[in-house]
């Protein structure tokens, strides 16, 4: 039973983006070994997706979208991963753009000062996403990776509004989105000030052909450079310095939104295993039949993890225990994936990791995870400094984001 089948009493609209990801997912299967070879986008697999209105996922009904909970969104992405990680990974950085905007609450936003005409800029975003656009992160950077207090791109404002200035790596999906969610900091400020803008593709982001990578290799996470003017209402939140704030505060699609890909990715370790198995006439041997009960029994434990998580986050966001819950996932389902990929090859033979063999891929995408922020030892580190009664996100030396 997957992840998807233990979440129970979705909305109707939600149940139906569930149906339509699991109907794709042996069209995206069949794809992935070409799109990983060339590391091209795979263009063919969000021509389905857009087709099926799953970029709008996380939309609200009422703007066009499914108006799916972070539970709902774990459930997709965790069967579109089974057919292609590259794909669901792209999808999951899509999905933390609108889920964000879509799910934190309008008094918070309120709360935080955020101007009245904040909510028009915000659903025009959703209900572009509902009609298939597609928005891609551009957060990480060279010699900083994804801790935000370290950003060096800039922004200042400007006769329109906004002028953006610097350089991204690991954008996924660069080249083909149609709006960039970047940080980037105010370089006038003493303590580190870094805020979110929706940037559209076009005039002033320039994309540079870096990405060349062991694994998830179709997500095309070129290089982007950007030195572009914005108007006010690119500004997320309708108001500077929110970004490390709500890394705290609402931490799941910084951190666990990752956690369903991977899951995902694992269970299509297993899968294809069994297949090789099976072809192979290696059914009889004990040490083999023992290593896929061992991966099946860590993969389904890591699905019950991350279920668990996104119910949690879906109920009660931003609460401690949830949080907690929440980098849990991410560090269980990251070494889980590599874990299993690792242990499957091994029993599968040499056989298995020619290039080209479904399981070699696998095992090259599911390293990656424990290597995407947050890293498998920053979750740790966190859920230590947590464990020991202190605040992981202050109680540290080096700041957490």
């Amino acid at each position: 039973m997957s992840v998807a089948e233990r979440l129970t009493d979705r909305p109707r609209d939600a149940a139906r983006a569930l149906v339509l990801a699991r109907d794709l997912v042996p069209r995206l299967a069949g794809r992935a070994a070409a799109h990983d070879e060339s590391g091209a986008f795979p263009a063919a697999d969000f021509a389905d997706l857009r087709a099926a209105g799953l970029l709008g996922l996380m939309v609200p009904t009422r703007l066009g979208g499914f108006g799916a909970s972070f539970a709902d969104y774990a459930a997709v992405a965790a069967e579109l991963a089974r057919g292609a990680g590259a794909t669901a990974l792209i999808f999951n950085m899509h999905a933390s753009v609108t889920g964000a905007l879509a799910h934190t609450p309008d008094e918070l936003v309120r709360a935080w000062g955020a101007p009245e005409s904040f909510f028009a800029t915000r659903d025009e975003a959703l209900s572009a996403a509902a009609g298939g656009a597609l928005y891609g992160v551009a957060m990480s950077e060279r010699g900083s990776g994804s801790r935000l207090s370290r950003t060096a791109t800039t922004y200042r404002r400007s006769g329109r509004g906004y002028r953006i200035s610097g350089s991204k790596a690991f954008v996924s999906g660069a080249g083909h989105v149609d709006a960039y969610l970047v940080t980037a900091r105010d370089p006038a400020a003493t303590e580190p000030r870094v805020s979110y803008f929706l940037v559209p593709a076009g005039d002033g982001v320039r994309v540079e052909q870096t990405w060349d990578s062991l694994g998830m290799r179709a997500t095309g996470s070129q290089d982007v450079h950007f030195d572009v003017e914005v108007g006010p209402e690119a500004l997320l939140g309708g108001m500077e310095g929110l970004t490390l704030l709500l890394a705290q505060v609402m931490p799941q699609w910084l951190v666990a939104s990752y956690a369903a890909v991977y899951v995902g990715v694992a269970r299509a370790a297993v899968d294809a295993a069994a297949d090789h198995v099976r072809e192979r006439g290696l059914r009889e041997l004990p040490a083999v039949r023992a290593r896929l009960g061992r991966a099946d029994a860590a993969v389904s434990a890591a699905e019950l993890v991350v279920a668990d998580a996104a119910g949690r986050v879906a109920e009660q966001p931003g609460e401690g225990d949830t949080n907690r819950w929440v980098w849990r996932a991410k560090l269980v389902a990251g070494d889980t994936a590599a874990e299993v990929a690792s242990s499957l090859l091994e029993a599968a033979g040499a056989s298995a990791s020619r290039r080209g063999h479904p399981l070699e891929r696998l095992y090259r995408d599911a390293r990656c995870g424990a290597l995407q922020p947050a890293t498998s030892d920053v979750c740790a580190d966190w859920l230590g400094v947590a464990a020991l009664g202190g605040d992981p996100d202050h109680d540290t030396g080096v700041a957490r984001w």
